[in-house]
């Protein structure tokens, strides 16, 4: 006969004039994942519920890359060969409002264009200021009185720095941002996604690191030398890194204004096979040969780097040599192997290369980089990509 104590009603405690419990425990044999629901909002992308951050610098796209996917979640489509949880979404633009609301006109008359496409997808717009950690309760309460109980799967606060109060890079006040994001989280048991900018560096997303600790998803928004926005999931728990969905920006007018010119916006257009091809070398491959060289000058770099520093604990305790972010990138430069303008500054594609290289040998688990430090997980010497100069 097993020692083991019995389950009681509640947990096991007297069942009788027992207070009431703050907190459930269920046992192992009881624990089932979700029976008949979805666990993802976008699948593959974006989980069913958690903090998502799209990043990246100005003016690449990012913004649009994240209305357009989820638009698909409003109105229920596949978003590339990934399915939805179809249902409301709440965007708050703080930046931009009027521009935004001609590209919601412009996604209207390029893609809601066929007779079955719905009318008025639910898909609301909140413009009005405002600072997450001091209106989060007010804005909860107003979002549930708005949609009742057709609950949103997805909200979206596009940006961070317009909904933010104090310092991004003070610990306490990024503490309130994602304590509040956190509780539109649970309120609605949905992904919400926060839209932000890159430091001037462009390694990661602006702040203090513990909003990176608290993501679920990291999603990085570029253009490529060709212009192509690509977004690349870096960063997400329980699925597959690496990730990426290349678009184009494509001009879409809307009419005339009072003076008779021409209004226009830009729609998200899928580039079909990853990027557009030119003459000789497809781009994709070109890109590919660039990235992998600096992959390979980022590891040459490191282990040049690491053997005049003394070594630091690691995430398990265990010593490991750390390199500041900054001290890498400046010797990859000095190597020749990123491009620099006429004031020694990196140029767009160089930036792009960078962080492309440092995120796939993260991705395939050579290295961990934290707290804009980057060190190596495994004592090996960097070897060929089998896979260079083809995506």
């Amino acid at each position: 006969m097993s020692d083991r104590p019995s389950a009681k009603p509640n947990g096991g405690q007297a069942a009788h004039g027992a207070p009431p419990r703050r907190f459930t425990l269920t046992r192992f044999s009881d624990i089932k994942p979700l029976d008949g629901d979805s666990d993802h909002c976008v699948k593959g992308v974006l989980p069913r519920s958690g903090l998502a951050v799209v990043w990246g610098p100005p003016k690449q796209g990012k913004s649009f890359w994240t209305f357009d996917i989820l638009m698909h979640v409003a109105l229920g489509w596949k978003y590339r060969g990934h399915r939805v949880r179809q249902g409301p979404v709440i965007y708050i633009c703080l930046e931009g409002a009027p521009g935004f609301r001609k590209r919601i006109e412009a996604f209207r008359r390029s893609k809601l264009n066929r007779p079955e496409d719905p009318d008025d997808p639910p898909f609301f717009l909140i413009t009005n200021p405002l600072s997450l950690a001091a209106d989060v309760n007010m804005l909860i309460e107003d979002i549930k009185r708005h949609v009742g109980d057709d609950t949103p799967v997805a909200v979206c606060i596009d940006t961070l720095n317009r909904s933010f109060s104090g310092s991004e890079g003070k610990d306490e006040d990024m503490g309130k941002y994602i304590k509040a994001a956190d509780m539109i989280r649970d309120a609605f048991d949905c992904i919400v996604v926060i839209v932000h900018h890159s430091p001037h560096d462009g390694d990661r997303p602006r702040g203090h690191s513990s909003l990176m600790g608290a993501l679920d998803v990291q999603i990085a928004v570029i253009k490529d030398a060709d212009d192509n926005v690509v977004a690349t999931l870096e960063l997400a728990k329980d699925m597959e890194v690496g990730l990426r969905f290349v678009s184009r920006l494509e001009k879409v007018e809307l009419g005339k204004d009072a003076d008779g010119d021409p209004v226009t916006s830009l729609v998200v257009r899928e580039v079909a096979d990853d990027v557009a091809p030119k003459k000789g070398k497809k781009t994709s491959e070109r890109r590919s040969d660039d990235v992998f060289k600096v992959k390979r000058a980022i590891a040459d770099a490191y282990d040049r780097l690491a053997d005049a520093i003394e070594t630091t604990p690691g995430f398990d305790g265990k010593p490991v040599k750390k390199v500041e972010t900054s001290k890498l990138r400046d010797e990859v430069r000095s190597r020749g192997f990123l491009e620099t303008d006429d004031d020694d500054n990196l140029t767009c594609a160089a930036r792009k290369h960078f962080q492309r290289a440092k995120t796939d040998l993260i991705a395939s688990n050579r290295f961990i980089e934290a707290d804009r430090k980057f060190w190596r997980l495994e004592p090996k010497r960097f070897a060929p990509d089998p896979r260079a100069g083809r995506e």
